[in-house]
């Protein structure tokens, strides 16, 4: 299994090789054994890819991002397959699932669509600070803010345009402030800043602090500990994570994987919470089939659950993925699509995206 950092070591900010430049070398040969158009990527039957991954699995996830590009809305949001009722949060996932492509807003074929979403969420900044548009969301903005702020802290280092880097380093900055602002005396965050907790919401504000302290901003440490506290709070006799601190109840398999990949992104690899949590997680998903998994939550409780195998090393990865990835592969649309969780078509092909582009190591706060 891969080493991994000690509990309470901060992690490393790792650089990826250079997978853009990879598959354009690998282009010609597809193209050559007729299995490649001309805008896509593809893999040289001399060159090696990550373990696992296939030229028939990278042909899938550019059918998926194709879909994603060709969807995006003038503004640079996502306003169809879930962008209806979340275009903050739909916007940042898709935009996500262009940086684990390896995209930049001035490179890659898909360059002008993460310029889009960077320009459209810089546009979604408040006085506040917190990252939503008219709707809120459908009144419900933290977990847009969440995945907005994730997808702008990950892509900050890669502007060029210095006036677009410095509306996005005030919205980033403004938008950690309303994150440790909103947070509940009991350490979480709920759909509204400053009302509650639960642990959805919460997961994905510290998966977005964790990308606002890689691209170099300050997250106070007492934020993080206070999540991790409120994790910790809510953690049940069977090892998993309870919807809520009052909820009461069992576990949920989705957030307790959540929980997972969110204590892995503060350093806690080897907590006793991280160190239960991973067993709970692990033990549901081999104890039935591993796709249906989190009720309605299936992709939800996936992009979670993938990061937490991912990074706990290979010998959870090698069984989880081959498994997980020959499933997506049968439920891709012939548009290229998947609909997740029946939320719609961008939300679910984002979280296929991000899940079968892991190995790629683009993205730090997805990283061992």
């Amino acid at each position: 299994m891969n080493q991994r950092p000690r509990h309470g070591h901060r992690l490393p900010v790792q650089h990826a090789p250079d997978r853009r430049a990879f598959l354009g070398r690998c282009l010609a040969g597809l193209a050559a054994a007729g299995l490649a158009r001309p805008q896509a990527h593809g893999q040289d039957r001399g060159q090696v890819l990550p373990e696992h991954l296939t030229p028939e699995i990278l042909r899938a996830i550019e059918r998926g991002t194709d879909y994603l590009a060709n969807t995006q809305a003038d503004d640079g949001s996502w306003i169809i397959g879930g962008g209806q009722a979340y275009p903050v949060a739909m916007t940042g996932l898709a935009g996500t699932a262009f940086l684990a492509h390896g995209d930049s807003p001035t490179r890659g074929p898909y360059a002008k669509h993460v310029q889009g979403a960077v320009e459209f969420l810089v546009r979604c900044s408040t006085p506040s600070g917190l990252l939503t548009g008219p709707s809120q969301d459908n009144g419900q903005p933290m977990h847009g803010h969440g995945f907005a702020l994730m997808f702008l802290a990950s892509v900050y280092g890669m502007i060029t345009k210095e006036s677009l880097r410095r509306e996005v380093r005030e919205a980033i900055r403004k938008a950690v402030i309303l994150t440790a602002r909103g947070q509940s005396i009991h350490g979480g965050w709920t759909y509204v800043p400053g009302t509650g907790d639960e642990g959805s919401v919460t997961v994905t504000q510290v998966q977005a602090l964790r990308a606002a302290h890689n691209a170099g901003f300050l997250v106070p440490p007492a934020v993080i500990e206070e999540a991790g506290n409120y994790l910790e709070k809510c953690r049940t006799p069977e090892g998993g994570i309870a919807y809520s601190l009052g909820s009461g109840g069992g576990p949920r398999l989705p957030i307790s994987a959540a929980a997972v990949a969110t204590l892995y992104n503060s350093g806690q690899f080897d907590s006793p919470i991280a160190t239960d949590c991973l067993k709970y997680v692990w033990d549901a998903f081999q104890a039935t089939d591993a796709w249906h998994k989190g009720g309605g939550h299936t992709y939800y409780a996936h992009l979670y659950a993938a990061q937490a195998f991912y990074m706990a090393g290979d010998e959870y990865w090698d069984e989880y993925f081959p498994e997980t990835r020959d499933h997506l592969m049968g439920l891709q649309a012939e548009d290229g699509s998947w609909n997740g969780d029946g939320i719609g078509e961008v939300y679910g092909t984002s979280i296929a995206a991000i899940i079968l582009q892991l190995p790629f190591k683009y993205l730090p706060v997805f990283q061992r």
